[in-house]
Formats: structure tokens, sequence, C-alpha cells
């Protein structure tokens, strides 16, 4: 066809392949695009985890700071950007600190540290071995390097703080955008929903922030707790590198059901390192601070907050270790909190919907 040959009437009246006339077949093709783009929507999900997940930790360290300006507020009538700044100052003022003071110490421990853990693997095995163990001293030599490897990260972690630096510089950036206008972000993300769900939404975002300020504030007193009676209670019996088992102690508290293990075994074996009397006292030293952190610092932080069963936590930390790495299992014990007062919200209302809906009926389960 020409450039000038005119268009035939019927021809530019015909459907197109994009034209349904069908009110039906619309309907249907709407459905198919929500349920396309709600798939889309879970792999993109799937893909951005590990961003959604520094995103999550940003809201966590956000709620530290938020916990933390609320305290202040009970004794210094400020406006909250002020009290939201002496607490962000007072952070890193005593990271500072610690860094300054005791970085040198710290870092000098740390670099003797992993020598004397394979030291003590060796000392067991030798032990094992003249008690009839057979033990194949390749793959032995194999795993006590990779642990060595495992806490010499560990520790170079703790003393330089270089492992995963971005990602906790931008937690740390996003946390503190975050606790300065909590409720501009909390609205952004409320406009997102239907205007009959916002109401809903807003009563959730409540609770999830109230029940994790709580808990973020109970595991930091857990964390000082442990580290500082560990430091103290090692140093009155003169353990080696006592400083660096105490802030090791402090930092793997925040990881329930893993991180005390950690720390206790590296305590244990620092111990057993000077003498026998050494190693026994370092672990009644373990069992008393986990004892006292298990049956009342714990219980009490699960009672004002989120009561999550062990077995949950520490599934939950399996899993988002292994994806994750140590991030994940850091943040999982928050998450699974978090995820489990959305259900709960959510059941709760459709229940509320039920009993409207059936003033006289039973509740049979459906």
């Amino acid at each position: 066809m020409s450039e000038d040959e005119p268009v035939h009437p019927t021809k530019a009246r015909a459907a197109g392949p994009t034209d349904f006339t069908d009110p039906q077949l619309r309907w249907e093709m709407k459905r198919a695009a929500v349920w396309l783009g709600l798939a889309g929507l879970i792999v993109l999900t799937v893909f951005l985890a590990q961003p959604l997940l520094v995103i999550f930790g940003g809201l966590v360290f956000a709620a530290m700071i938020d916990g933390g300006a609320r305290l202040l507020g009970r004794v210094l009538p400020l406006p909250r950007g002020w009290r939201v700044s002496i607490v962000i100052l007072l952070a890193a003022a005593f990271l500072i600190w610690t860094l300054t003071f005791a970085g040198t110490q710290l870092a000098n421990q740390a670099a003797e540290l992993p020598a004397l853990v394979e030291s003590q693997a060796n000392r067991v095995f030798d032990w094992m071995r003249g008690h009839g163990v057979r033990i194949d001293f390749a793959a032995v030599q194999a795993v006590t390097k990779e642990v060595v490897g495992g806490v010499g990260q560990v520790t170079h972690a703790v003393g330089g703080l270089i492992g995963g630096a971005t990602t906790l510089f931008l937690i740390l950036v996003l946390g503190i955008y975050i606790s300065a206008e909590p409720r501009l972000y909390q609205r952004g993300v409320a406009w997102m929903f239907p205007i009959s769900e916002r109401g809903h939404f807003h009563a959730t975002a409540a609770q999830m922030g109230k029940s994790l300020r709580r808990l973020m504030a109970g595991r930091l007193l857990g964390m000082a707790l442990e580290g500082v009676l560990c430091w103290i209670a090692l140093s009155i019996y003169g353990v080696p590198m006592a400083a660096l088992l105490g802030l090791l102690t402090g930092i793997l508290a925040f990881i329930p059901n893993i991180g005390a293990p950690i720390s206790g075994l590296i305590m244990v074996m620092v111990g057993f390192s000077v003498d026998t009397s050494t190693g026994l006292y370092c672990i009644i030293i373990y069992f008393v601070l986990h004892t006292v952190d298990g049956n009342l610092v714990a219980p009490y932080i699960a009672r004002k907050t989120v009561d999550l069963a062990p077995a949950l936590v520490l599934g939950a930390q399996l899993i988002m270790g292994t994806l994750f790495g140590i991030l994940g299992l850091a943040l999982a014990d928050p998450l699974v909190a978090m995820i489990k007062i959305a259900l709960e919200r959510h059941s709760a209302r459709h229940e509320a919907q039920w009993h409207a809906a059936h003033p006289d009926g039973e509740d049979d389960g459906s």
C-alpha cells in the first residue's frame, strides 16, 4: 500500500491482536497480569534478597536508635531530633574510644588466638589417639586449619572492623536516616497499600516497632552483661586475653543459641592453654554466665517482646546463615519475630471478621 492510498473504512475498524471485546476475556487477562506480576515480584525478591536483608538490618539499627532516644526522653525533655543525635553521638564516641584505647591490645591478642586454638586442638587429638581412638590426621589437619581460619576471620573482624565494612556502613546510614524520620518512610510504604488496608498496616507497624525496640534493648543488655561479667571474671583469675574473650562473648551473644557455644569453646580452649585449673575455671564461668542469661535475661526479654520457640529460632538461623552468611545469622531472630507478629495480626483480623459475620455461630476452624 502506497502512502497516498486511502485506508479502507472496514479495515480501519477491524480489531487488532490486542483488542478484546469480550468482558470476561478482559477480566481474565487482568487476573493473569496480576498473577504474572506477583510471580515476577517473587523472582525479583529472590534476586534482591541480600539488599533487602541489608535494608532490614537498617531497620533493626534504627529501632536501637529510636529505643535509645525514647529512653533518653524519660530524663531529658528535649525534641526527638536532639535525642536521636545524642544517641548517635554517644554510640560513635563509644566506638572511637574502643578503637583508640583498646584497639591495639585487642589486635595483638587476636593475632595470638588462632595459633593458640590450633595448638589446643592438636592436644585434644593427641589425647584421643593415646586412648585408642583412630584419627585420620590429614582430615584433622584440614579441619583444624578451617576452624583456625574461621576464628582468625572473626577476631580480625573484631580487631579491625574490616570484614563486611561496606554492608555495615550501609546498615548504619540506613538506620540513621530511618530513625531521623520514621513516620515519613512508614507513610510512604502505607501509600502503596489500598486505603482500606492502611489502618491495619499502621497498627501492625506500630506493634512491630515496639517489639523490635524491646527485643534489641534486651539483646544489647544481655550482650553488655555477658561481656562485662566475662571480662571481670576472667581478669580476676588471670586468664590470658580476658578483654578479647569478654568482647567476643558480648558480640556473639547477639546471636542466640549459636553465639554462646562458640564463645564458650574459645574461652575454654584459652583456659586449658594455661593449665587444667584455669580451663576448669573457664568452664564454670561459661556455665554461670549462660545460666544467668538463660534463666533471667532471656525469659524476661521473651515476656516483654515476642515469645519465640528456641527450635524455630535455631532453624531460622541455620537457613539464614546458609543463604546469607553472618548477616543472615545475626538478623534471623528479629526477622522471625517480625514475621510472627505479622501472621498473628493477620490471623486475629480474620478471626474478628469471622465472628462479626457469624455472631451466633461457633468457630469451626475454617
